[in-house]
């Protein structure tokens, strides 16, 4: 059993077809609005059906903002290392230090060579990968003395200038399956990144230990490298194989290679936005919960650097058993329309806490997670505002949304603004389902203090959705007339209102009764 203890992420892994040129970027801004931490794509330099893996992450990068990018994984033997260094350097730094590099030692060598590449052996591809991680980590160098200097069998830089430095500790991630390049992965790389279809049963516990091995003869922690996986699969209201059934099923079967088999990233390959949606909405959170249920009991283990950023360490509960320590979100009383949908004065608070009570890291983890939830909605609506802005100002197009709609720039603004809105409504709506019929649920039978409390907060999930519906009117008009933007601001102006001032009622009502009663 290996459980690293990394913090999970969910990915998305897209095909770069070129046939409709905006839908990938268009599933791109998906992934990022529905919540995935990780955008993916392959690359295949020779296929001519799809776009080039780097300008396409060039121009997602442009159109997204929190999501990180990676090739999934890069074609090494087309890509000369010293110039790909410097292409993750910059499109790092650009997108404020949303790059990761993934690298593969080759393969489709007839393709390769029809490209002008060289064909290699499988032991050749693994020096020349370790070559190519050589040269690419002293490009990064910057503070190193002299230029890069490799001169080895299939690379040779000598003398070349040092940087750009990423704007952060860009991930290594390796594609591997065989022994040499798992070895190769222990030693060198911050990350392994196979494609579960590509494994038997006990080929991932195999290759741990492989890497594991690998790392300490290096001198380096087993958990240094971080474990990431390709899955596929399909939704189905019923079990039929594995990854093969209800979100439910995935959820249990992800969380058990997170427990048994140490992967900590897992990376949906799917063109299909129904499935990113539900990946997102249903599985991701329902494993992130069984994880934390089973390392609750352990001490929390240190994060490497390559791992996605946590919560600042003020608002994570404490390493052990103690007061209450989760801080709800207030509200800054900022409203931006006129409109009150609800009276906030004639809302009930719930029961005092014990003083004298004292709370684990698993209950508290249980309190943090609602506040983590709600952040995204948060971060979602912030986004919202940007988009509606930048549509007023038509530095927006459709291309990424509607490819094939080819009328007016404005009509195309419109379209592309109301993918977005509809997918956060979309969101929305559903944690307030899952909060409606499962969370509230259970908090009234633990305590029937807090009954007027989740009253209100149901209450107050209906008048969101009408506000929601206001926003689908606002677009709706927005498409089909002249200047609908006056009414879709005022819209989500309402919106912005309802949402941030009924989540933090929400958080500072229910985060301790949630640390004190559970989740389920």
């Amino acid at each position: 059993m290996s459980d690293y203890g990394h913090p999970l992420a969910f990915g998305a892994f897209l095909t770069p077809g070129n046939a409709e040129p905006g839908r990938v970027v268009g599933l791109a801004m998906l992934a990022e609005q529905v919540g995935f931490d990780l955008v993916t794509f392959q690359d295949h330099p020779y296929q001519p059906a799809f776009l080039d893996t780097w300008t396409l992450m060039s121009f997602v990068a442009a159109r997204t903002g929190t999501v990180r990018l990676a090739a999934n994984v890069t074609n090494l033997p087309l890509r000369p290392p010293a110039v790909l260094a410097r292409s993750v350097a910059s499109l790092d730094l650009l997108s404020g230090g949303r790059v990761e590099l993934g690298l593969g030692a080759g393969a489709f060598w007839e393709a390769i060579e029809a490209m002008g590449g060289r064909r290699l052996s499988p032991g050749q591809g693994v020096r020349a990968l370790a070559e190519a991680i050589d040269v690419i980590r002293q490009v990064w160098d910057v503070d190193a003395r002299g230029g890069v200097r490799v001169d080895g069998e299939f690379h040779r830089v000598l003398g070349a200038k040092r940087g750009p430095a990423p704007a952060h500790d860009v991930g290594i991630w390796l594609g591997a399956y065989k022994p040499r390049m798992l070895a190769l992965t222990g030693r060198r790389a911050d990350g392994w990144l196979p494609s579960l279809g590509y494994l038997q049963p006990g080929d991932l516990g195999r290759g741990n230990t492989i890497i594991d091995d690998a790392a300490r003869e290096a001198g380096r922690d087993p958990a240094d490298v971080r474990r990431l996986l390709n899955v596929t699969g399909r939704f189905a209201t019923v079990g039929r194989g594995p990854l093969h059934g209800p979100a439910e099923q995935w959820a249990e079967e992800l969380a058990d290679l997170a427990l048994s088999d140490g992967v900590s990233t897992f990376i949906l390959g799917s063109d299909d936005p129904e499935d990113l949606r539900r990946f997102a909405a249903e599985v991701a959170p329902a494993v992130r919960e069984l994880v934390a249920g089973e390392r609750a009991p352990a001490a929390a283990p240190a994060t490497p650097a390559t791992a996605p950023a946590q919560p600042p360490a003020a608002a994570r509960p404490p390493a052990g058993a103690g007061s209450f320590a989760v801080v709800a979100t207030p509200d800054d009383g900022v409203r931006r329309s006129a409109i009150r949908v609800w009276d906030e004065t004639t809302r009930p608070t719930g029961p005092a806490p014990d003083p004298a009570r004292t709370y684990t890291p698993h209950d508290q983890a249980g309190a943090q997670h609602l506040i983590d939830v709600h952040d995204g909605l948060r971060a979602e609506l912030t986004r919202l505002y940007d988009l509606v802005e930048q549509v007023g100002a038509g530095l927006v197009d459709a291309g990424t949304a509607r490819s094939h709609i080819n009328t007016m720039t404005i009509r195309q603004n419109k379209w592309t603004l109301g993918t977005y809105c509809e997918s956060y409504c979309r969101v929305v709506t559903t944690h307030h389902t899952l909060e409606d019929r499962g969370i509230f649920p259970h908090l009234r039978r633990g305590d029937a203090r807090l009954a007027p409390v989740l009253d209100r907060l149901e209450q107050e999930h209906h008048a969101i959705h009408d506000v929601l519906e206001r926003v689908d009117r606002a677009l709706v008009a927005f498409v089909s007339v002249t200047d609908g933007m006056a009414e879709l601001r005022a819209a989500v102006d309402l919106l912005s209102d309802t949402l941030l001032s009924h989540l933090a009622y929400e958080e500072r009502e229910l985060v301790e009764p949630i640390a004190r009663l559970g989740l389920n």
